[in-house]
């Protein structure tokens, strides 16, 4: 007899795994996977993968192959031990489209944790919402790649083409976890990433620069602090002109950006200046993220920063460096096709709404596939609130129902065949 494959059937079979897609959630929140400390949730993805039969493999990241390649951005530190996981689902059939499920593990700093009111390393249930740092951002998304394809093995079927699940690392900084896979050879059809979209779908997003302004002034007494040169207050005038730039960046955005309030997003996110309340400060280092539209250049963006802060520094007194580590990546948009037709019927059955179609002012790994990977990338996936911010939290039912309209779309796209022959 043929394994069903109806709606129903595929709905009800994801539905019976709800209970282990928190539990495997659960896991993942317990793992805190802030950079440099990814192996632990890695290890419990590698467990995930093989209860479903299947054999995890990982992908080192190199650093020669990252620093070669243009899907990578650039690093300082080692990457030594850091690996992304992946898990082929082989074919069971002929025909159909390949595709590949994405999800990172890794996860943004709690801090500063006593402005959390639950505890960000521990799951925490209310209702129908589970907290912990990671939770929605993304932790829940790998447990729907998971419970998608656990919920199609439930009733013995298997996809008719390739099906590539990762959980990558790095999403947060770099994206090079993901660019890892590119590296090695990850291609497909399309690429779905469950990113916490609250099952609306991410079409498009735009690019991320990461930079570094190191302002060195002249130490002094605080006694006789007019003889010094105060770092940390020559960095106030350039923060301001850096907004500025923003608000010109913000000022005419392309579509589909011009129906998003302010897409581009300076944020001034750590600073490290002076050594001594008595002491002028010497050097001030502060670290921005800065935003440009899909279609524009890195290294454009790179140009005018370079240009606005060598304006905005004082003449003489000061020098004044502008650096780069982490994020250097384009947007991109996937207008329409085949991809966001299937993936929008299935998640329409799913939740009985078809969902919109939204530009992201974040960048996620979707680029790096879609830019690099000659694949077409989208992102969809759960409800979730304060995801880097306290008290993060994801919507356990939308979990469940991102899993089900994966489980519909690999039925759609890849086509299913009777794993039991």
């Amino acid at each position: 007899m043929a394994a069903p494959s109806t709606d129903e059937a595929i709905l009800g079979a994801v539905a019976e795994g709800a209970d282990e897609m928190e539990a495997l959630l659960g896991d993942l929140v317990r793992a805190p996977t802030v950079f440099g400390e990814e192996a632990a949730g890695q290890a419990v993805m590698r467990r995930a993968f093989a209860a479903l039969g299947l054999e995890p493999v990982d992908v080192p990241l190199d650093p020669e192959a990252l620093r070669a390649s243009p899907a990578a951005s650039p690093f300082s530190w080692d990457v030594a031990g850091k690996s992304s996981v992946i898990a082929r689902v082989p074919p069971a059939g002929t025909g159909g489209h390949s595709l590949i499920l994405n999800g990172h593990v890794d996860v943004v700093s709690a801090a500063p944790e006593s402005l959390w009111t639950v505890e960000p390393w521990q799951p925490g249930r209310d209702g129908e919402w589970l907290s912990g740092r990671g939770a929605g951002d993304m932790k829940a998304g790998l447990a729907a790649i998971v419970g998608a394809i656990a919920g199609l093995r439930r009733l013995g079927l298997a996809p008719c083409a390739p099906v590539e699940l990762q959980s990558v690392v790095e999403e947060e900084c770099t994206g090079n976890g993901a660019a890892a896979c590119v590296i090695a050879g990850s291609r497909a059809d399309a690429a779905i990433l469950t990113e916490p979209t609250a099952l609306q779908i991410w079409n498009a997003q735009v690019g991320v620069l990461w930079f570094s302004v190191r302002v060195a002034g002249r130490p002094a007494h605080a006694a006789y602090a007019t003889t010094g040169d105060n770092a940390i207050e020559a960095t106030y005038p350039i923060v301001q002109a850096l907004r500025a730039l923003e608000a010109e960046l913000n000022a005419s955005p392309p579509p589909p950006f011009d129906a998003v309030e302010h897409p581009i997003n300076l944020n001034v996110g750590t600073i490290r200046g002076g050594d001594w309340p008595s002491t002028v400060a010497g050097e001030c280092v502060t670290e921005c993220r800065l935003a440009l539209y899909p279609g524009e250049r890195v290294e454009t963006l790179r140009r005018r920063v370079e240009e606005t802060v060598a304006a905005a520094a004082r003449d003489g007194a000061f020098g004044v460096e502008v650096g780069y580590d982490g994020f250097a990546c384009e947007g991109y948009e996937v207008p329409g096709g085949p991809l966001i037709d299937r993936l929008g019927d299935a998640a329409t059955r799913v939740t009985g709404a078809r969902p919109r179609l939204e530009a992201s002012t974040a960048t996620t790994d979707a680029r790096t596939f879609a830019l690099h990977g000659d694949t077409p990338a989208v992102c969809f996936g759960p409800r979730a609130e304060s995801i880097h911010s306290m008290d993060e939290r994801v919507h356990l039912p939308s979990m469940v129902q991102t899993a089900q309209a994966l489980a519909l779309f690999v039925r759609d796209w890849c086509g299913l065949s009777d794993a039991r022959g």
